[in-house]
């Protein structure tokens, strides 16, 4: 049976996701370099009785993408949804960062949704039915003095998905971004115990609280679904509200 393989699924949202499609009923091939939170997820995902599986890697290693993704595909015959949610933040402001750090946040957050869409492509259009989901963020909107490179990052995959879509529609696979704003994640922890910046934050959202991953995962599982037929190329924010009047 196809599956749909989640990234940084070891925590976060790609855990939130990876759990939240195993409880529809789909099986799963979940990704992360955090082995411990892989095998944690997956065992939380086996108990909606899906079938799951795991490969501990850096998603920007090539050689170990094209080998996990030929294991998963032997074992569950095809796949059929993708969703990017490996990222990493690079707090650096323009002034301080370097070429290094920049092309590591480019490598995780935005060369490597691309990467992985070129080499599922063919799968994908395969199943019949393929979807794809990237993890944007409303910094793809707006500016953020210390996130330059995620904020880019972010933007560009905005672009990356009306483009793949363009292409990929034709064969029936959809390419589409969520943007979530302020989510209670591992990589968002240590802005939010900063000074007030967690009061601010809910003070400002008009739903009044910090996003839980599993707000984001349900937004995404519906990207993935039939419901979402009819969706491509675009973008879904989850942000309680947060953009209707501001940004972070």
């Amino acid at each position: 049976m196809n599956a749909t393989l989640v990234t940084g699924a070891a925590s976060g949202i790609g855990r939130a996701t990876g759990i939240a499609l195993a409880r529809s009923g789909r099986p799963v091939i979940l990704w992360d370099l955090n082995d411990d939170g892989l095998q944690a997820t997956a065992e939380s995902c086996r108990t909606f009785e899906v079938d799951v599986t795991t490969a501990t890697l850096d998603v920007t290693n090539e050689s170990a993408r094209r080998v996990a993704r030929d294991e998963a595909l032997e074992h569950h015959g095809g796949i059929n949804g993708l969703v990017h949610a490996a990222g990493i933040s690079g707090p650096q402001p323009i002034s301080a960062f370097t070429p290094l750090e920049w092309s590591s946040v480019m490598d995780v957050n935005l060369t490597t949704a691309a990467a992985l869409t070129h080499e599922l492509h063919v799968p994908l259009i395969e199943a019949g039915d393929g979807a794809v989901v990237y993890l944007s963020s409303i910094e793809g909107f707006f500016g953020h003095q210390w996130l330059p490179a995620y904020c880019a990052s972010k933007a560009g995959l905005l672009g990356l998905a009306r483009a793949s879509a363009h292409e990929l529609g034709q064969f029936g696979v959809r390419v589409n971004c969520v943007c979530p704003g302020a989510v209670q994640t591992p990589m968002l922890e240590p802005f939010l115990d900063l000074g007030d910046n967690r009061a601010t934050i809910i003070g400002r959202t008009p739903l009044g609280r910090l996003a839980q991953p599993e707000d984001i995962a349900d937004a995404i599982v519906f990207l993935l679904s039939p419901a979402a037929r009819f969706v491509n190329g675009t973008s879904l924010v989850v942000d309680g509200g947060l953009t209707a009047i501001s940004g972070i």
